[in-house]
């Protein structure tokens, strides 16, 4: 039996692997591709350039790889880029990227991605991040791996938030988040870190004693960006068996633009 519903339109042009599963009334466009095991629900639309990889769950009423909300677009063969084993919940909105950046809106692996969530263009995220519901990011936001974002979150664009960081529901984020820390408020603000989700991932306890003297250096001690990040750089070698986690926290804090700043 066909794994393609009659009622689905799919261009001849269109490579999708032989078992992959379409759902009824869903428009597949010339230009995508779809990995193996990928399954697409009822009702989707899936056009512009766009490459979604291996045993993704695409769900009902998602419209993928349209092109950016972005004035200056004038067509340009821009891409979404989707990894594998990723969950789409109902009625997400993901962007092509656009001329102006990269070019591509790119989603890595093992995502959960729940409903009316929207990836604008140029949107890059990692991997096993949890969008909650209605999460909106706005262009170029990058988001590092394990991130979790609570319901309605919003994020300016051009924000970076590192891997491990958390948002509480209904966060506005006008500002870089660096890695490990927990933010809430409109305009969000540092809470805490979030611990609990480094101890799920295994984190040592050396390890999160470490996270924990980082965050007291960037919001306990009112220090400066620039004397904060000396005195978490002094950390590699006070707590070796951490350097991965302070090298990390260091890449980002010195990749973080004047104009954004961090969450403080």
């Amino acid at each position: 039996m066909s794994l393609i519903h009659p009622t689905a339109l799919i261009d001849p042009s269109a490579s999708l692997d032989s078992t992959v599963e379409v759902g009824p009334y869903t428009v597949i466009g010339p230009h995508v591709k779809i990995g193996a095991g990928t399954t697409v629900g009822a009702h989707c639309v899936i056009e512009g350039h766009t490459t979604i990889g291996r045993d993704n769950r695409i769900f009902q009423f998602n419209s993928l790889g349209a092109i950016p909300q972005d004035k200056k677009y004038a067509g340009e063969p821009c891409e979404l880029v989707i990894g594998d084993r990723n969950t789409i919940r109902e009625f997400c909105t993901f962007n092509i990227g656009s001329p102006g950046d990269k070019g591509v809106t790119r989603v890595g692996d093992d995502n959960w991605i729940m409903a009316y969530v929207h990836l604008a263009h140029d949107c890059t995220v990692g991997n096993k991040t949890i969008f909650a519901n209605n999460t909106q990011l706005a262009g170029h936001v990058e988001v590092g791996d394990w991130v979790i974002f609570g319901g309605f979150t919003v994020v300016h664009q051009f924000v970076r938030i590192g891997p491990h960081a958390m948002t509480a529901m209904c966060s506005l984020l006008f500002a870089d988040v660096p890695p490990f820390v927990m933010t809430q408020g409109q305009p969000a603000g540092a809470r805490s870190m979030n611990f609990e989700g480094l101890r799920r991932r295994g984190y040592s306890a050396e390890r999160i004693a470490a996270v924990k003297a980082m965050h007291k250096a960037l919001y306990r001690d009112d220090l400066t960006l620039e004397q904060a990040t000396a005195r978490i750089d002094a950390l590699r070698t006070e707590r070796p068996e951490a350097a991965e986690d302070v090298e990390l926290m260091l890449g980002f804090l010195r990749g973080t633009s004047a104009q954004r700043g961090i969450v403080r």
